[in-house]
């Protein structure tokens, strides 16, 4: 049908009252669309515009409403001093401004040797104080590099810093050298007791207690990850899990950097942290759950991270990367270049994932949600969006403040069934916060004078109550309401490591949407957001599935045709279906290049071959570094070898990758961990051209040849075509033979 025009006149008059309504409507309601319009987009890496490294990272929301990360004593760019650890401020994680360095020469640490470099910060808030932990690589307590842990404290996220005296965790001696006593994180319990993790590769990651303002170490120590395999330890809570998440592999070995972040989890704060598969963190043949590796883009080496949440409850991983066209911020092998980058993390089935498993983005991509719905200035939360606010005294930290003195609500209503509250609230003050109304609402009381956080939820007024620890300062109240699920906690930091929580599951509870409510006897908040909660992804990206048999080879007609030796080895023979081969004394990196390898050329377009390795490696026992496995390889110099392989006491599936790393031809070697090896492992790498013609291969690893964990992807250049084949080398004390079943090339499904 086709309606007819109006009149001129008419049409103009229609105009003219539709555009008055749209004004009005922008009027009432345009900070309240504004507050709601979807997040801006970031690319990574997210500190380009002020550093070309900010490695390390650790983030907080201050209680001025702003972002705040921190990161290791490299120079921001090339030809800079390195600086004392630097900061950095974002409002929307989209533009950021730089805030100087936290020590120089007139606060920092006495103990700390005159040239020692300052690392790995950590920041807190705890009883009104931030608290910013650090690795001091050299002290003046012991002659010779003793790493230690530093504290430091400060009334404001950038300063002025004041550290301790000593450090808070000393340097560790261990058979004439000291252990690594690095990458400090804290946490704070729901029970209120706190907690230092830190430690590395020589000496593994450990736990104490700390005192109730952070700065000193109570009681005896834990080991929570193995040694040789993990650093950078970062714990948070969720769901009544604690999550270990640490980083492995070299940091910092240029373009073939593989560093990698695994997570064990545990219902206590000091384990045993296991992985999805059950594996401990501790065991010789070492766990961890994937959950950032790189992907064949721009971005390698991604690792040593801190988690922030958003206004919707979405966790973000905060990391540095290394990007692999430009790994180098100065000069060939001198400070790698590792920005700052940041992307979402899935929940899916209890395990953090990276972009649902997808890893590093190196395109534009949604910002954590900042600021709140309703049309409410989170960092001014009397301006506008309630009523019965008033403003509240400026506060040192907090800037412009809130009071709640009898009722108060808003003015649009809090959404309904899925929705979350946060807000500061200072910790001597009572506050009553009300989501819904009627029967299908949800209460929370902190009361600091019954040191009491209560919750009241759903229909049958289910009840639960949590201890409040005393605390000076500032305290944030999170509520989550995801259908029939309520969880309330309370804490310092905001780091996914509340001091109070109560969770509750509430038959019957369809919160409805209506106004919040806030009833408080003079109580000041800050930093209010109202907003849905993020809806997670439930399943992990696809990952390559085996095809169709292209080839195979399974070893039982007693020859090797169609295959090539790279300096044979008389030792290696076919018999009874199966390739047996001693490993060998020799190796196939670094610039000796003495060991073997069995090759031939893989099939046309993309393909999965699969090996499968029998090698009895032992456990705990020190036997560097014997291996076996498979090999992409284009030359002596440029490869990628994926093997089960012993490291000092551990053993554990490396993907390692050998080119010449930079003009002087120097070699460069470092590797991914994928997956945990058996006496049996199974491998597969999948292969595909890019679109600038270089041969992309991914590698997985299983136990049981059913179940495959996958992992890191290496990029070899363009051009011909690498071969693929079979290695075992890295030592010959103890005698050890490594057997292959078959190799096999499947097309990609």
């Amino acid at each position: 049908m086709i309606r007819p025009r109006p009149p001129h006149a008419l049409r103009t008059l229609l105009i003219m009252v539709a555009a008055a309504a749209v004004i009005a409507g922008l009027a009432l309601a345009g900070p309240a669309a504004a507050d709601q319009a979807k997040p801006g987009r970031f690319t990574n890496a997210i500190s380009d515009s002020f550093a070309d490294t900010f490695a390390d990272p650790s983030v907080i929301l201050g209680k001025d409403g702003w972002w705040y990360a921190y990161s290791t004593a490299d120079p921001l760019r090339s030809g800079d001093p390195s600086g004392i650890m630097h900061i950095a401020r974002t409002k929307d994680w989209i533009t950021w401004e730089y805030q100087g360095t936290v020590f120089d020469a007139s606060n920092r640490p006495s103990w700390a040797a005159p040239n020692s470099f300052l690392w790995a910060p950590d920041i807190r808030y705890i009883q009104g104080k931030y608290v910013l932990y650090y690795t001091v690589i050299d002290t003046l307590l012991n002659p010779g590099e003793d790493e230690a842990i530093g504290v430091a404290t400060a009334p404001t996220p950038t300063g002025p810093w004041t550290p301790t005296d000593a450090p808070v965790i000393a340097p560790r001696a261990s058979g004439g050298t000291f252990l690594g006593t690095i990458d400090p994180a804290g946490f704070t319990d729901v029970n209120g007791d706190s907690y230092l993790y830190f430690g590395g590769y020589h000496g593994g990651i450990w736990a104490s207690k700390v005192s109730a303002d952070g700065l000193t170490a109570t009681g005896e120590l834990t080991q929570v990850a193995i040694d040789n395999r993990y650093e950078g330890g970062y714990v948070i809570r969720r769901d009544g899990w604690y999550y270990l998440m640490a980083s492995s592999a070299n940091c910092c070995a240029g373009p073939t950097t593989g560093y990698t972040v695994f997570a064990g989890r545990s219902k206590s704060p000091l384990g045993p942290f296991v992985d999805a598969d059950g594996i401990p963190l501790l065991a010789s043949a070492v766990g961890g759950t994937t959950v950032i590796t790189q992907n064949g883009n721009r971005w390698i080496g991604t690792g040593h991270h801190a988690i922030a949440t958003d206004a919707e409850g979405r966790d973000f991983i905060v990391y540095h990367a290394i990007d692999r066209n430009e790994p180098w911020l100065n000069q060939p092998f001198g400070i790698n270049r590792r920005p700052m980058l940041l992307d979402r993390i899935d929940w899916i089935d209890g395990w953090p994932r990276t972009r649902a498993g997808a890893g590093p983005s190196d395109s534009p991509q949604p910002a954590p949600v900042t600021g709140s719905a309703l049309g409410i200035i989170a960092d001014d939360p009397a301006a506008r969006g309630f009523t019965g606010l008033q403003p509240g005294p400026a506060d040192d930290q907090a800037g412009k403040t809130a009071l709640v003195d009898g009722d108060a609500r808003s003015k649009a209503p809090a959404p309904g069934n899925r929705a979350r509250v946060r807000l500061d609230v200072r910790a001597d003050q009572a506050l009553t916060i009300t989501l819904g109304s009627g029967r299908q609402q949800v209460t929370a009381t902190v009361d600091p004078a019954e040191q009491q956080l209560h919750v009241t939820a759903g229909p049958q007024s289910i009840e639960g109550s949590a201890a409040l620890k005393p605390t000076p300062g500032w305290q944030s109240v999170i509520i989550e309401v995801d259908r029939s699920r309520v969880t309330v906690s309370v804490g310092d930091s905001d780091l996914a490591d509340p001091s109070a929580e109560v969770r509750l599951d509430v038959p019957g509870l369809r919160l409805r949407s209506a106004p919040l409510s806030l009833s408080g006897d003079g109580a000041v908040i800050d930093n209010l957001s109202v907003r849905s909660i993020a809806v997670q992804a439930r399943e992990t990206v696809p990952t390559p599935g085996t095809g169709k048999l292209l080839w195979a080879d399974e070893f039982d007609n007693g020859d090797l045709t169609g295959w090539n030796w790279l300096r044979e080895d008389p030792a290696a023979e076919v018999a009874d279906g199966e390739f047996t081969w001693p490993l060998q004394a020799g190796d196939l990196v670094g610039t000796a290049n003495t060991a073997g390898a069995l090759l031939r050329t893989p099939p046309k377009g993309s393909w999965i071959v699969e090996t499968k390795v029998e090698l009895d490696l032992g456990a705990d026992t020190v036997r560097n570094y014997q291996q076996a496995g498979l090999v992409i390889y284009r030359g002596d110099n440029d490869l990628a070898r994926l093997c089960s392989v012993a490291i000092w006491n551990t053993r554990q599936v490396e993907y390692g990758r050998e080119l010449v790393g930079d003009a002087a031809g120097r070699l460069s070697y470092g590797a991914a961990m994928i997956g945990t090896p058996a006496k049996e492992t199974w491998f597969r790498v999948a292969y595909h051209r890019g679109a600038k013609g270089e041969h992309h291969y991914r590698a997985a690893s299983s136990r049981d040849g059913e179940h495959w964990t996958w992992g890191a992807t290496w990029v070899l250049p363009a051009g011909e075509a690498p071969k693929i084949g079979l290695v075992a080398h890295g030592g010959a004390s103890p005698a050890t033979v490594a057997s292959f079943d078959y190799l096999r090339f499947y097309a990609v499904r």
